[in-house]
């Protein structure tokens, strides 16, 4: 008869108790910054569910989400705003939200963000956690959740669940799950653009993981070591996990191109309509350029070419700390996406959140000083945050 008490517990329920470290942090780190952002609100007459709801991308992910796609709005210089712009898993997860619960479709984008930004936190939590340790895996976690624009990962707009995908992606990747990152690739794919991202990033570590088997088999054949049948169906399932990641972009884009009669082309003329496209950075060049025309604006200007400058340090240090390839080229292809692009210059810092990895230099050292020490660091971090989030919010916010 089994002993009950010497059961080992489902390996879910281990995974829990090893972030909830994390989650809790990133939770606390998250209702200051809602606490703040309520209070604020109020102060100035606004409510701070509507800036979190009902304002710029969300209005636009749950219109979709009632009525399907179609809307487009005509501005005065020649615009077109298509809803098309919009990859459909968030309003399509609203709409489920909203049949299974009493919910407007607004508020279960809410729900949705709320539950994978905690996703998106463990993923960070169990990549950083893989590679480098628990306590690095707790500050990375938290790190994310005091970004001076994390205020976005509370609201009802994509960047939480595309973080939360993309992480766990990743870390599929590079445990060799490759079915699992293959799907969860295709998912990111139906989030955002960056979903092009991820699948870089699972194509890469599969083309590491068959690189690393085929100098294996060299050896074993050297050694007359006969082949395993493990391996050839790790194999299938690698080449399974590459064909799956792609689908989900690749799907939605032939469909608006189907759509918009445009074929393949489609989509970037709907993006076209909203002013993006990608230059190689050339536009946001000159718009940094342009902050330097006058003295009053000059501040701004120094204050982006030092933003810029510290993340692609920060990129630089994650290549000499050897992160392994997958992350490298997620990171790398999220920054080029962000940087290089002619959307709207004030939309970049979030279009920058899910490059998570970038944290990782700044999670190690901030593991190593003494807990106490590391929470007043990133306490202090977290007020100004939260305080900054509830400006930004209350002032212009995230197109």
């Amino acid at each position: 008869m089994t002993d009950l008490g010497t059961r080992p517990e489902p390996p879910l329920l281990t995974a829990a108790r090893r972030a909830a470290p994390a989650l809790l942090g990133y939770a606390a780190v998250r209702a200051l910054g809602l606490v703040v952002l309520a209070v604020w609100s109020a102060a100035r007459g606004a409510r701070a569910h509507t800036l979190l709801s009902a304002r710029w991308d969300s209005l636009w992910y749950s219109r979709v989400a009632a009525g399907g796609y179609g809307y487009e709005v005509r501005l005065p210089n020649g615009d077109v705003h298509r809803d098309l712009a919009f990859f459909p898993l968030l309003p399509w997860l609203e709409r489920l939200g909203a049949a299974l619960t009493p919910l407007s479709y607004a508020d279960a984008g809410l729900l949705v963000s709320a539950l994978a930004s905690l996703a998106a936190a463990w993923g960070i939590f169990a990549v950083a956690d893989r590679l480098y340790g628990r306590r690095v895996g707790v500050c990375a976690a938290v790190l994310w959740a005091v970004l001076p624009v994390g205020v976005v990962q509370s609201m009802a707009y994509s960047e939480s669940l595309f973080t939360a995908l993309a992480a766990w992606a990743l870390y599929a990747t590079i445990t060799g799950r490759w079915v699992t990152a293959g799907a969860l690739a295709s998912l990111a794919g139906l989030t955002r653009p960056g979903g092009a991202a991820v699948v870089a990033a699972v194509w890469a570590g599969a083309l590491c993981s068959y690189a690393r088997e085929r100098r294996a088999r060299v050896r074993d054949e050297g050694g007359r070591a006969p082949a395993g049948a493990g391996r050839s169906g790790a194999s299938a399932r690698r080449a399974v996990g590459v064909l799956l990641a792609p689908l989900g972009a690749a799907g939605y884009v032939l469909w608006v191109g189907r759509r918009t009669g445009r074929g393949p082309l489609g989509y970037l003329d709907v993006q076209a309509g909203w002013r993006n496209g990608f230059d190689g950075g050339y536009a946001f060049a000159r718009f940094v350029a342009a902050r330097f025309t006058s003295l009053p604006s000059a501040a701004a200007g120094v204050g982006l070419v030092v933003g810029v400058v510290l993340v692609l340090w920060l990129y630089v240090v994650c290549v000499r700390q050897r992160q392994p390839l997958p992350l490298l080229v997620y990171a790398g292809v999220v920054l080029a996406l962000a940087l290089c692009a002619s959307s709207y210059f004030g939309s970049k810092p979030r279009l920058l959140m899910p490059a998570f990895p970038l944290l990782l230099p700044l999670a190690r050292p901030a593991a190593r000083m003494r807990p106490a020490r590391a929470a007043a660091v990133l306490g202090s971090i977290a007020v100004a945050g939260a305080v900054y989030g509830a400006f930004w919010l209350n002032g212009s916010g995230p197109p």
